[in-house]
């Protein structure tokens, strides 16, 4: 299995907590994410805005921080008129801010007592091909090109974040299985690259298209650069089951960061309905019990959702380090 700092950062914890939402938080702060580029057009315009929510979640408990990469690509940013060169130093910027955010976070902070932390990691987004077209069909997965294009256009991103000097990558919110196998013949050409595989789930036993989870995980059980498989954007009632799917097919770490309960209606491009009451401390218990070792929050979920993950985290690792030393 490929080195990585994930890993190493799990034989010291037993549940890490990641961040929440990126673009639903900078719209809070008042960002117009309107347009294909979504969050990603922020790291030309607003990049302290990306920082200050790294931050926000850094001092909310995260040990895992996600880049603004989701939806950035080489062609996004040339159709806005950018050189080819110019988009590479902007999506690589999008690892380079959260870096320096964790790398300052980390050296100013003031430890609590009893709060051992980790070091944060930073992970580099990789959304699916459907984010870039920005029509809702990463919910979908049903594409109108070849999978050899489909290979080729996760290289080419790929390419960029190995260049930024990327830690992890976290190819998420994928919705199909073959979207899952054209990620993983793209990150062959970087063999030193870790990543983890997080699927969007349409129900308690199937990815977005259809596909089972079970099939998804057993093929990704013996990819060594996939170090963590799990469930994003999803619903919070069907992220207990399709953990407990994953873990029989797979017993590589499983990661866990839902919606927080609104739907997403994709013609329109907005979010739907009430949010729905989430204990998110209780829930990391629950999903910690079904085998996920890496927890946090997508859509709609803020620093608030992040530290009552982290609070529980806390609670389940000292548990386990009492265990270990025989108390």
């Amino acid at each position: 299995m490929v080195d990585s700092v994930l890993l190493a950062a799990l034989t010291a914890r037993r549940v890490l907590t990641l961040d929440g939402a990126l673009a639903t938080e900078l719209e809070r702060h008042g960002a117009d994410l309107s347009g294909d580029l979504w969050s990603a057009r922020l790291l030309l315009d607003q990049p302290e805005l990306i920082a200050r929510v790294h931050r926000d979640y850094f001092e909310a408990g995260a040990d895992v921080a996600i880049t603004a990469s989701y939806q950035a690509s080489l062609a996004g940013f040339t159709r806005r008129g950018m050189t080819e060169g110019q988009a590479r130093v902007l999506i690589q910027s999008s690892v380079g801010v959260a870096v320096a955010v964790r790398d300052h976070f980390w050296m100013t902070r003031t430890p609590r007592a009893g709060d051992e932390r980790v070091r944060p990691v930073v992970a580099a987004s990789v959304g699916p091909y459907g984010a870039v077209l920005a029509d809702g069909s990463e919910y979908r997965g049903h594409y109108a090109i070849s999978h050899r294009e489909l290979v080729r256009f996760h290289q080419q991103r790929l390419e960029v974040l190995a260049g930024a000097g990327a830690e992890l990558l976290a190819c998420e919110t994928i919705p199909s299985k073959d979207e899952a196998v054209a990620l993983v013949e793209a990150l062959a050409g970087w063999p030193e690259l870790a990543a983890w595989m997080s699927f969007s789930a349409r129900n308690d036993t199937e990815v977005s298209d259809g596909t089972s989870i079970a099939d998804c995980a057993s093929f990704l059980h013996d990819q060594p650069q996939i170090v963590a498989v799990g469930v994003n954007c999803t619903a919070v009632p069907h992220v207990g089951p399709l953990l407990r799917a994953l873990a029989e097919h797979t017993d590589k770490p499983l990661v866990a960061y839902p919606n927080s309960g609104e739907t997403y209606d994709s013609e329109r491009h907005s979010w739907t309905g009430p949010r729905a009451p989430v204990d998110f401390g209780a829930l990391t218990h629950d999903w910690y019990a079904a085998g996920a070792r890496i927890i946090g929050g997508c859509c709609r979920t803020g620093p608030a959702d992040i530290r009552e993950v982290s609070a529980a985290a806390r609670e389940i690792n000292n548990a386990w380090r009492r265990a270990a030393c025989g108390g």
